[in-house]
């Protein structure tokens, strides 16, 4: 890797894998993949689902043996044959979902194996929390070691697991889409810790689907393609178009290719819809060809909005209208049998039977139409699964193969055509391409361009402002519960809905709803 130690002359890399390959059987997951991470750096490792960052990791965690290629941490040349030999050599992995003991505290579970002992060789728990309140306080990190884990927020368990790795004295830190559940004020909070790990030294791999956090925190990429190197450099040589143009092998084109609108007749009516103390006074439509984008911060109640309207929670007062068609309160089989599907946040829990097949949970929402009697008619619903599958370009080995099996890009394109296959006038897709790659996130804003282009209406909620103010035709902005504001697509811009979220005032600020400012 040349062009790394070029750019740092002066700086030996704390760890350098240079020219790796790895098989499974007949399946080559790696294939000549090279990476030098410097101390002081955060790295970012970008590549679609499926280009064998989770491999490259397992590689360095000591969880794979590689085939080919050497290693060399320190200086040294090594080879892991555990997690535990590259624990040693100060490598740690923080993965998105932390894997600690719930009903141990903070302290036990940071020094875990290794508490310090006092007078007939019993744990010293007062000398184990002083211990880990230090490594917090390093941090900057106000949380109590006496506290037990269960409860803690991902973010927080994030923390106990880095200063986990501090107390082994890492000096490589491996993050694995650290901030994919985390909320904006969590995600700055995990960052100001990466910048201080920076500081004493340390070397950050930053694997991420978010480019903006790449651009705004990481110092060097790395790009990998179905296996492959592509390059690496000083991320000042890039720009968006060059990294998804690397990362997915060919031009995107339009990321976000939403037209001019043609609007119809009023799909969705919501008229004072409430719940107590979760929102309030919601009123809003949507209209047949249009994408409206719902945004807020995470907690503002937008999820529950579109929950209470499908009639999966209750709600307090207000009326829904599916073209027309008043929808009864906690009823999701009239609200789909109106014309209203809903695609979950949590495309793993509430969208998936993951242990089901590809065909079966493509047709969930639409098996009573494909019974004979008491009987599955199983051609009908091959047929059914194929056609809407092969609609969204699904990337399959096998329909009759779990739903597990897929990329988290080719799941949310499962999961839309359950709900496309049930013939909706109104979709609501909730966080649509949260820990999808770029090329996975392109073909869902197609998708979805295309059926509001077709004359759907799209209720689109999304925490990717980019993404909001890319697709959708008008926005509207939550907070604290409120629809605190609407902007048209011309007014849309990433300051103008953070000040309706977060409540800031601005001057000249157009269409506050309720007087909000």
């Amino acid at each position: 890797m040349t062009d790394l130690q070029n750019a740092q002359p002066n700086t030996q890399p704390l760890l350098t894998l240079s020219h790796a390959s790895k098989s499974f059987g007949p399946v080559k997951a790696l294939s000549d993949v090279s990476i030098d991470l410097f101390p002081g750096e955060a790295h970012a490792l970008l590549g679609e689902n499926g280009a064998g960052k989770s491999t490259f990791v397992k590689i360095l965690a000591g969880v794979h043996k590689r085939d080919s290629g050497t290693l060399h941490v320190g200086g040294q040349e090594v080879n892991f044959h555990s997690p535990g030999e590259a624990r040693d050599a100060g490598i740690a992995i923080i993965y998105q979902e932390p894997t600690l003991f719930p009903d141990l505290s903070v302290a036990e579970n940071v020094l875990m194996g290794r508490q310090p002992s006092g007078g007939l060789g019993r744990i010293d728990k007062a000398a184990m929390r002083q211990q880990v309140a230090g490594l917090l306080s390093e941090l900057g990190v106000s949380l109590d070691p006496a506290r037990l884990v269960r409860g803690l927020s991902i973010a927080d368990q994030q923390l106990v697991e880095i200063a986990k790795a501090l107390s082994l004295k890492a000096n490589v830190l491996i993050m694995d889409e650290p901030t994919a559940a985390l909320t904006l004020s969590e995600t700055e909070r995990l960052f100001k810790v990466v910048r201080s790990l920076r500081e004493r030294g340390a070397a950050v791999l930053f694997i991420t689907h978010r480019l903006e956090e790449v651009f705004g925190e990481c110092q060097r990429v790395t790009i990998m393609r179905d296996g492959t190197w592509v390059s690496s450099g000083p991320i000042t040589d890039y720009d968006t178009d060059k990294v998804v143009r690397q990362m997915v092998g060919r031009d995107l084109g339009d990321l976000y290719p939403r037209g001019e609108a043609k609007l119809g007749e009023v799909a969705l009516s919501v008229r004072g819809l409430a719940q107590a103390g979760v929102f309030d006074d919601i009123s809003f439509e949507v209209r047949k060809g249009e994408i409206v984008g719902l945004a807020g911060l995470v907690g503002a109640g937008r999820s529950e909005v579109a929950r209470a309207i499908f009639g999966i929670d209750p709600r307090e007062g207000g009326e829904v209208r599916i073209n027309g068609h008043v929808a009864p309160p906690l009823n999701p089989q009239a609200v789909m049998a109106a014309g209203l599907g809903l695609v979950p946040e949590d495309r793993r829990q509430q969208g998936l039977v993951m242990d089901m097949s590809i065909e079966r949970n493509a047709n969930l929402a639409i098996l009573n139409r494909l019974r004979s009697g008491w009987l599955m008619n199983r051609e009908a619903e091959s047929r059914s699964a194929r056609d809407w599958t092969t609609k969204l370009q699904l990337k399959a080995h096998r329909l009759t193969d779990p739903a597990s099996s897929l990329s988290g890009g080719n799941q949310q394109k499962v999961v839309l055509a359950k709900w496309l296959a049930t013939n909706p006038s109104v979709l609501i897709v909730d966080e649509p391409t949260r820990g999808i790659d770029v090329g996975a996130k392109a073909e869902v804003h197609k998708t979805l361009a295309e059926l509001a282009a077709s004359g759907l209406a799209v209720l689109m909620i999304s925490s990717d402002l980019p993404e909001v103010l890319g697709m959708a035709d008008r926005i509207l902005v939550m907070r604290e519960g409120q629809l605190v504001g609407e902007l048209s697509r011309e007014e849309g811009s990433e300051e103008a809905v953070m000040y309706l979220a977060t409540g800031q005032r601005k001057q000249g600020q157009r269409k506050q709803l309720g007087g909000a400012a």
